[in-house]
């Protein structure tokens, strides 16, 4: 299977990237998921009136995501794996835990995932618990999740490319 090596995530929208995430993390789901997998996932739920509404094209008031799917099957192909149109980014409380381990000005060179897991064990979450920067229960994530971006992306990945700004 070829990957796709350009930033397709980036172009998908967010309630799409949740439905691919979803179905391509679904340990009961046919590894790999590809986007004809999802297209097909999708159109299942969709109510039989609907189905012969979406082929006749009489929807035009908003993309759906059958439709913006579509399109990135007819783009890279139904073959495409589901997870490289999966948006990447820090939770809110990660991204925090980044912002602290960016900020820190005794820092030379800019933080890696490994930097910004390292500091997490050396008790960061702990710490921006008790300057209130998160909440109690939000630092009980935080390594699990920067181990699984790091697996995802590598540990040399700037952790800044992961942060979600809202």
């Amino acid at each position: 299977m070829i990957r796709n090596p350009i930033d397709i995530a980036s172009r998908v929208s967010p309630r799409l990237s949740a439905l691919l995430s979803s179905r391509a993390n679904d340990p009961e789901c046919e590894q790999p998921v590809t986007l004809m997998a999802v297209r097909r996932f999708l159109a299942d739920l969709l109510p039989d009136d609907f189905k012969e509404a979406e082929r006749m094209h009489h929807f035009d008031v908003d993309i759906s995501m059958l439709d913006e799917l579509d399109v990135f099957i007819e783009e890279f192909g139904g073959s495409a794996l589901a997870v490289d149109f999966v948006q990447a980014s820090a939770s809110e409380p990660l991204s925090r835990a980044i912002e602290s381990v960016v900020g820190d000005e005794n820092r030379e060179n800019p933080p890696t995932l490994a930097t910004v897991r390292d500091a997490i064990l050396a008790g960061l979450g702990a710490s921006l618990v008790g300057d209130g920067v998160l909440e109690d229960d939000e630092d009980d994530t935080l390594l699990s999740e920067i181990d699984a971006l790091i697996e995802r992306f590598g540990e040399d990945t700037l952790a800044e490319e992961l942060l979600r700004y809202e």
